[in-house]
């Protein structure tokens, strides 16, 4: 088995070699495996540095997003000079100088039903370091389906989440553990509610450890369990997690047996928007508006329309649109005596969660002309004013 290891990785690979759980042996099998990092951004970008350096033989990277400059806080594969450039081109330089002894393969475009089988076919484990939930759910169907450890991990503002994710194992299915996404609008993104670059370094870092555990065949891998880490207190502990014998995807009858792109659509559909106001014309205030229609508004109407930014004071200094009004969400319910009725209230955050929220609870509370601007002042930089400052 040592002949399989030359000179040049037994010498860089030295420290974990004196580990008897790995050894030369364990190493070998790190050289032989592949690795699957779904997302270079915040847990990608750990996961994927410490599997480079621990000398997996070949890593894969797939993601569809570019670098901004928000995400250096957090991602640190990527770095000032490769903003705007594809994400898995940037993650992949980066790998390649960190270990020239590994083969790195960018697969730039997204995760879809279409391809997740066939992609996940070709490597030993997947680590999901996905940011929304409709990618979480295919990433986790497609592993059940093709038989393959999803090393789970999630971040959000001081906590954190690690499992591994293996019926074939014996172990639970994410959809055990969560059977469908939550409601549209009620899990902030973590461009909404924050989140410390350093978080997603530790959690990052665990499902690295977790991927080197399964593919050396050392320790006990998270398989049938969920550690949880809260490093405001700071407190680490773990749940049993048991396989759900009714769940749709590894259960007994499961009724997913194939990956339909219905099933995993990245917008997720809102609410109907007259569900609250049974008098409301769809037409002259639909639930959503987009950031081109914002713009017609204020300008062909700006006297009947009432932009309203719901973000927090910090945010505004970084970047606001012109035309708004400043109204913390948190703040909404005490300006409700205060806000125009007799005008279309567009309601605006930074991508569009926070927003939907306050829309909805205006329209409950009896305003039967309110829109939320879906994408928020991220699609408004985007389309609208690209020298705008992002975050």
């Amino acid at each position: 088995m040592a002949a399989e290891l030359s000179p040049a990785e037994l010498a860089r690979y030295s420290r974990q070699l004196l580990l008897p759980e790995l050894g030369v042996a364990g190493q070998a099998k790190l050289k032989a495996a592949r690795v699957l990092v779904l997302g270079a951004g915040g847990l990608g970008s750990p996961a994927a540095l410490y599997l480079a350096a621990a000398g997996v033989g070949t890593l894969g990277l797939a993601d569809f997003d570019r670098v901004e400059a928000h995400n250096l806080q957090r991602q640190l594969l990527h770095d000032d000079t490769t903003v705007g450039q594809p994400k898995t081109a940037s993650a992949a330089a980066r790998l390649r100088t960190t270990n020239p002894l590994i083969r790195v393969v960018p697969h730039e475009g997204r995760v879809t039903a279409a391809n997740a089988l066939s992609l996940f076919a070709a490597y030993d484990v997947i680590v999901d370091g996905a940011d929304n939930f409709p990618t979480r759910y295919l990433a986790s169907d497609a592993a059940v389906l093709a038989r393959r450890p999803l090393v789970f991990g999630s971040v959000h503002q001081f906590e954190g989440q690690v499992a591994v994710f293996a019926p074939h194992l014996g172990g639970p299915c994410h959809r055990c553990l969560f059977p469908t996404p939550p409601p549209t609008g009620t899990v902030p993104n973590c461009g909404e509610a924050g989140v410390l670059g350093a978080l997603c370094g530790v959690i990052g870092s665990l499902q690295a450890l977790e991927t080197i555990k399964l593919l050396a065949g050392f320790g006990a891998p998270l398989v049938g369990r969920l550690l949880l880490a809260d490093v405001l207190a700071p407190n680490f502990r773990t749940l049993a997690l048991a396989r759900d014998p009714n769940c749709a995807v590894c259960g007994r009858a499961p009724t997913i047996r194939d990956l339909r792109a219905e099933n995993y659509a990245f917008t997720c559909p809102a609410p109907p928007a007259t569900a609250a106001m049974p008098n409301m014309n769809p037409a002259d205030s639909p639930l959503e508006i987009s950031v081109e229609e914002t713009q017609r508004l204020l300008t062909t109407s700006p006297n009947a329309v009432a932009l309203i930014d719901v973000r927090e004071p910090h945010e505004i200094v970084i970047c606001r649109i012109a035309a708004a009004e400043h109204i913390p969400m948190r703040q909404i319910p005490e300006h409700l005596a205060t806000l125009p009725r007799d005008r279309h209230l567009l309601i605006h955050c930074h991508h569009g969660g926070r927003s939907l929220r306050v829309t909805e609870f205006l329209r409950a509370n009896g305003f039967s002309k309110v829109s939320n601007v879906a994408g928020g002042i991220a699609a408004w930089a985007d389309r609208i004013e690209p020298g705008m400052a992002r975050y």
